[in-house]
C-alpha cells in the first residue's frame, strides 16, 4: 500500500500552489477591506469636521461613497468563509480533542477520518446550493450603492468557499488514511 501513497504524495505541489493562491487572496481583500473601511471612516470625519469648522471647509471635498460599506462587508464575506478553508488544512479549527489523550490512537484516526468526511459534505452543499444561489438569487439582482454591479459578487464567496474546503479537505482526508498505513516512525524520519 505505501506505493500507492508516494504516487500520491507527488500531487502535494498542486496543494500548495492552492494554499498559497488562497492565502493571497486573502491577504489582498484584507488590504482592501482596511483601505476602503478606512477611507469611509476619513470621509465621515472630514464631513463632520467641515460642517463644525468653518475654517476647514477644504475638507469637504473628501466625502464617503456610498458604495463603501458593501464592498466592506462583501469582502468580509469573502475572507470569513476563505479562511475557514486555509483553517481546514493547517488543522487551526476549533475541535474536540479533550477526550483524544484517554481514546485509543485507532479510535481517534476513525474519529478523524469522519469528521473529514462530514465537513467534505458540507464543503460539496457549500459549493452546490452556493451555485444555485449566486446564479438565481445573484443574478438577479444589484448592489443598492453600485447599479451596475451585479449581486452575484455578494454571494460567489460561499461555492468558491466550498470548493477550496473540498479540495483541502481532501488532502486532509489523504493524510488521515495515509496515518493507518504509515507508523509515526516513518512520518517523523
Amino acid at each position: 500500500m505505501p506505493k500507492i501513497f508516494n504516487t500520491l504524495d507527488k500531487i502535494r505541489p498542486a496543494y500548495d500552489v492552492t494554499y498559497k493562491f488562497v492565502m493571497f487572496l486573502c491577504k489582498i481583500l484584507l488590504i482592501a477591506d482596511i483601505l476602503i473601511a478606512s477611507y469611509a471612516v476619513l470621509g465621515r470625519f472630514c464631513q463632520q469636521w467641515a460642517r463644525e469648522y468653518a475654517f476647514l471647509g477644504f475638507l469637504s471635498a473628501i466625502k464617503d461613497p456610498a458604495w463603501t460599506e458593501q464592498v466592506v462587508l462583501t469582502c468580509m464575506s469573502y475572507l470569513a468563509v476563505l479562511s475557514a478553508a486555509l483553517a481546514i488544512r493547517t488543522g487551526a479549527h476549533i475541535r474536540m480533542t479533550a477526550f483524544d489523550t484517554y481514546l485509543p490512537k485507532t479510535a481517534v484516526k476513525i474519529l478523524d477520518v469522519t469528521a473529514d468526511i462530514a465537513v467534505m459534505v458540507l464543503g460539496v452543499i457549500m459549493l452546490v446550493e452556493g451555485w444555485n444561489y449566486t446564479i438565481t438569487l445573484g443574478s438577479k439582482g444589484f448592489y443598492e450603492s453600485i447599479p451596475w454591479l451585479s449581486r452575484f459578487w455578494m454571494y460567489f464567496p460561499v461555492p468558491l468557499a466550498g470548493a477550496a474546503m473540498i479540495v483541502f479537505e481532501l488532502e486532509a482526508f489523504y493524510n488521515h488514511v495515509k496515518s493507518f498505513y504509515i507508523k509515526e516512525e516513518e512520518v517523523q524520519a
